[in-house]
């Protein structure tokens, strides 16, 4: 069986992305830390965060999505599984970039 390869991150920096500031639930390890998203594409998300994620943590993360961005009649809750890919520092506050591995809706 052939495994399906996952995306360079050269090719998920190229994806379109979209400059939505949402609020955004962070679970890495035992650790629940509140941000907001900078900007979002169909394989990763950029948000900023007051503490530093080793490249390659496995992270847990929830945004919440205006229904009105979706066309949706109520708000709309995106759980996602992936991993860090970078962790930059930007005016005394943490830059991170993950990929998204799995997601699924929660109405």
């Amino acid at each position: 069986m052939v495994k399906p390869s996952q995306p360079s991150p050269e090719a998920i920096r190229n994806a379109v992305r979209f400059p939505l500031k949402l609020p955004l639930a962070v679970r890495h390890g035992e650790n629940d830390h509140k941000a907001h998203t900078h900007n979002i594409s169909a394989g990763g998300v950029l948000f900023h965060l007051d503490t530093d994620l080793p490249a390659g943590s496995a992270i847990e993360f929830t945004i919440a999505m205006p229904g009105a961005v979706l066309g949706a009649s109520s708000d709309v809750l995106v759980n996602c599984v992936g991993r860090v890919v970078r962790c930059d520092l930007e005016n005394g506050r943490r830059l991170v970039a993950a990929i998204i591995d799995e997601y699924h809706f929660e109405r």
